[in-house]
């Protein structure tokens, strides 16, 4: 179909070397868009681009040049851009009281604030191309609590009220933006979870009403469709991708 066909489309995944990410990176390729894969690990950044047929960026996007820089070098590697997935982020799992203030900063600049630099400097190419979309990846900590993830939640949070202020901003230049919220997704990131954190895998299941734990796959399809003309009348939104997490009582 036409609606989610990315033929011809460029599009840039900050920590799109594994993961969700990845997941996602991999719908866009197979939708047939051109993809390049961002993140701190060239090595892992080079598998992941060979494996969706990409190209890589090492970049360190809590540096403000680094990501502004690696939004211009997929743009003129790619020869365009248009979409836009900010994915790269962080996790610090401790008791609030635990936390340095550097730990907190760490956190919010990896998750947060690099969206923002990034859709600033996406915003340029997108006037070019005559409109874009933007995919900021959030979390089930955008609308519920956890005692061990302040400032991952705080982050997470951010996100959302960000997709809604760029949403409406950018509206004009046919710029959406929307967010997605993974619910319990199987990464490397979550399996550390697990180890950290007692009974998790557990409840997880019992509150999950599809009955297990996610695939960064699960991911693949809410990314074409963010990142197709289906979604052309959609922006500013916060969509769970979370087998029916955030729906159970």
């Amino acid at each position: 179909m036409n609606l989610f066909d990315l033929t011809g489309k460029a599009a840039l995944v900050t920590g799109g070397n594994g993961g969700i990410g990845l997941g996602m990176a991999e719908g866009l390729a197979r939708a047939g868009a051109k993809v390049a894969i961002a993140g701190r690990d060239a090595g892992k950044n080079a598998d992941a681009a060979h494996q969706v047929g990409g190209i890589a960026i090492a970049a360190d996007i809590t540096d403000e040049r680094a990501c502004r820089a690696m939004v211009d070098e997929a743009a003129g590697k790619l020869g365009r851009l248009d979409i836009l997935v900010n994915n790269a982020g962080i996790n610090i799992r401790k008791q609030p009281e635990e936390y340095q203030l550097d730990e907190w900063r760490r956190v919010l600049e990896s998750n947060l604030t690099s969206a923002f630099v990034a859709s600033q400097a996406a915003y340029r190419h997108f006037l070019k191309a005559k409109g874009g979309k933007i995919i900021n990846i959030g979390s089930m900590m955008s609308i519920f609590g956890a005692s061990f993830t302040a400032p991952y939640a705080a982050s997470k949070g951010g996100i959302v009220q960000l997709t809604r202020a760029l949403a409406c901003a950018w509206a004009k230049d046919h710029i959406q933006v929307n967010a997605v919220l993974p619910g319990w997704i199987d990464t490397a990131l979550t399996r550390r979870a697990r180890e950290e954190v007692k009974g998790l895998h557990d409840r997880v299941l019992a509150r999950t009403p599809a009955g297990r734990w996610g695939a960064p796959a699960d991911l693949a399809g809410i990314a074409v469709f963010l990142g197709s003309p289906a979604s052309d009348f959609v922006t500013g939104t916060a969509i769970p991708v979370d087998g029916g997490y955030a729906a159970q009582g």
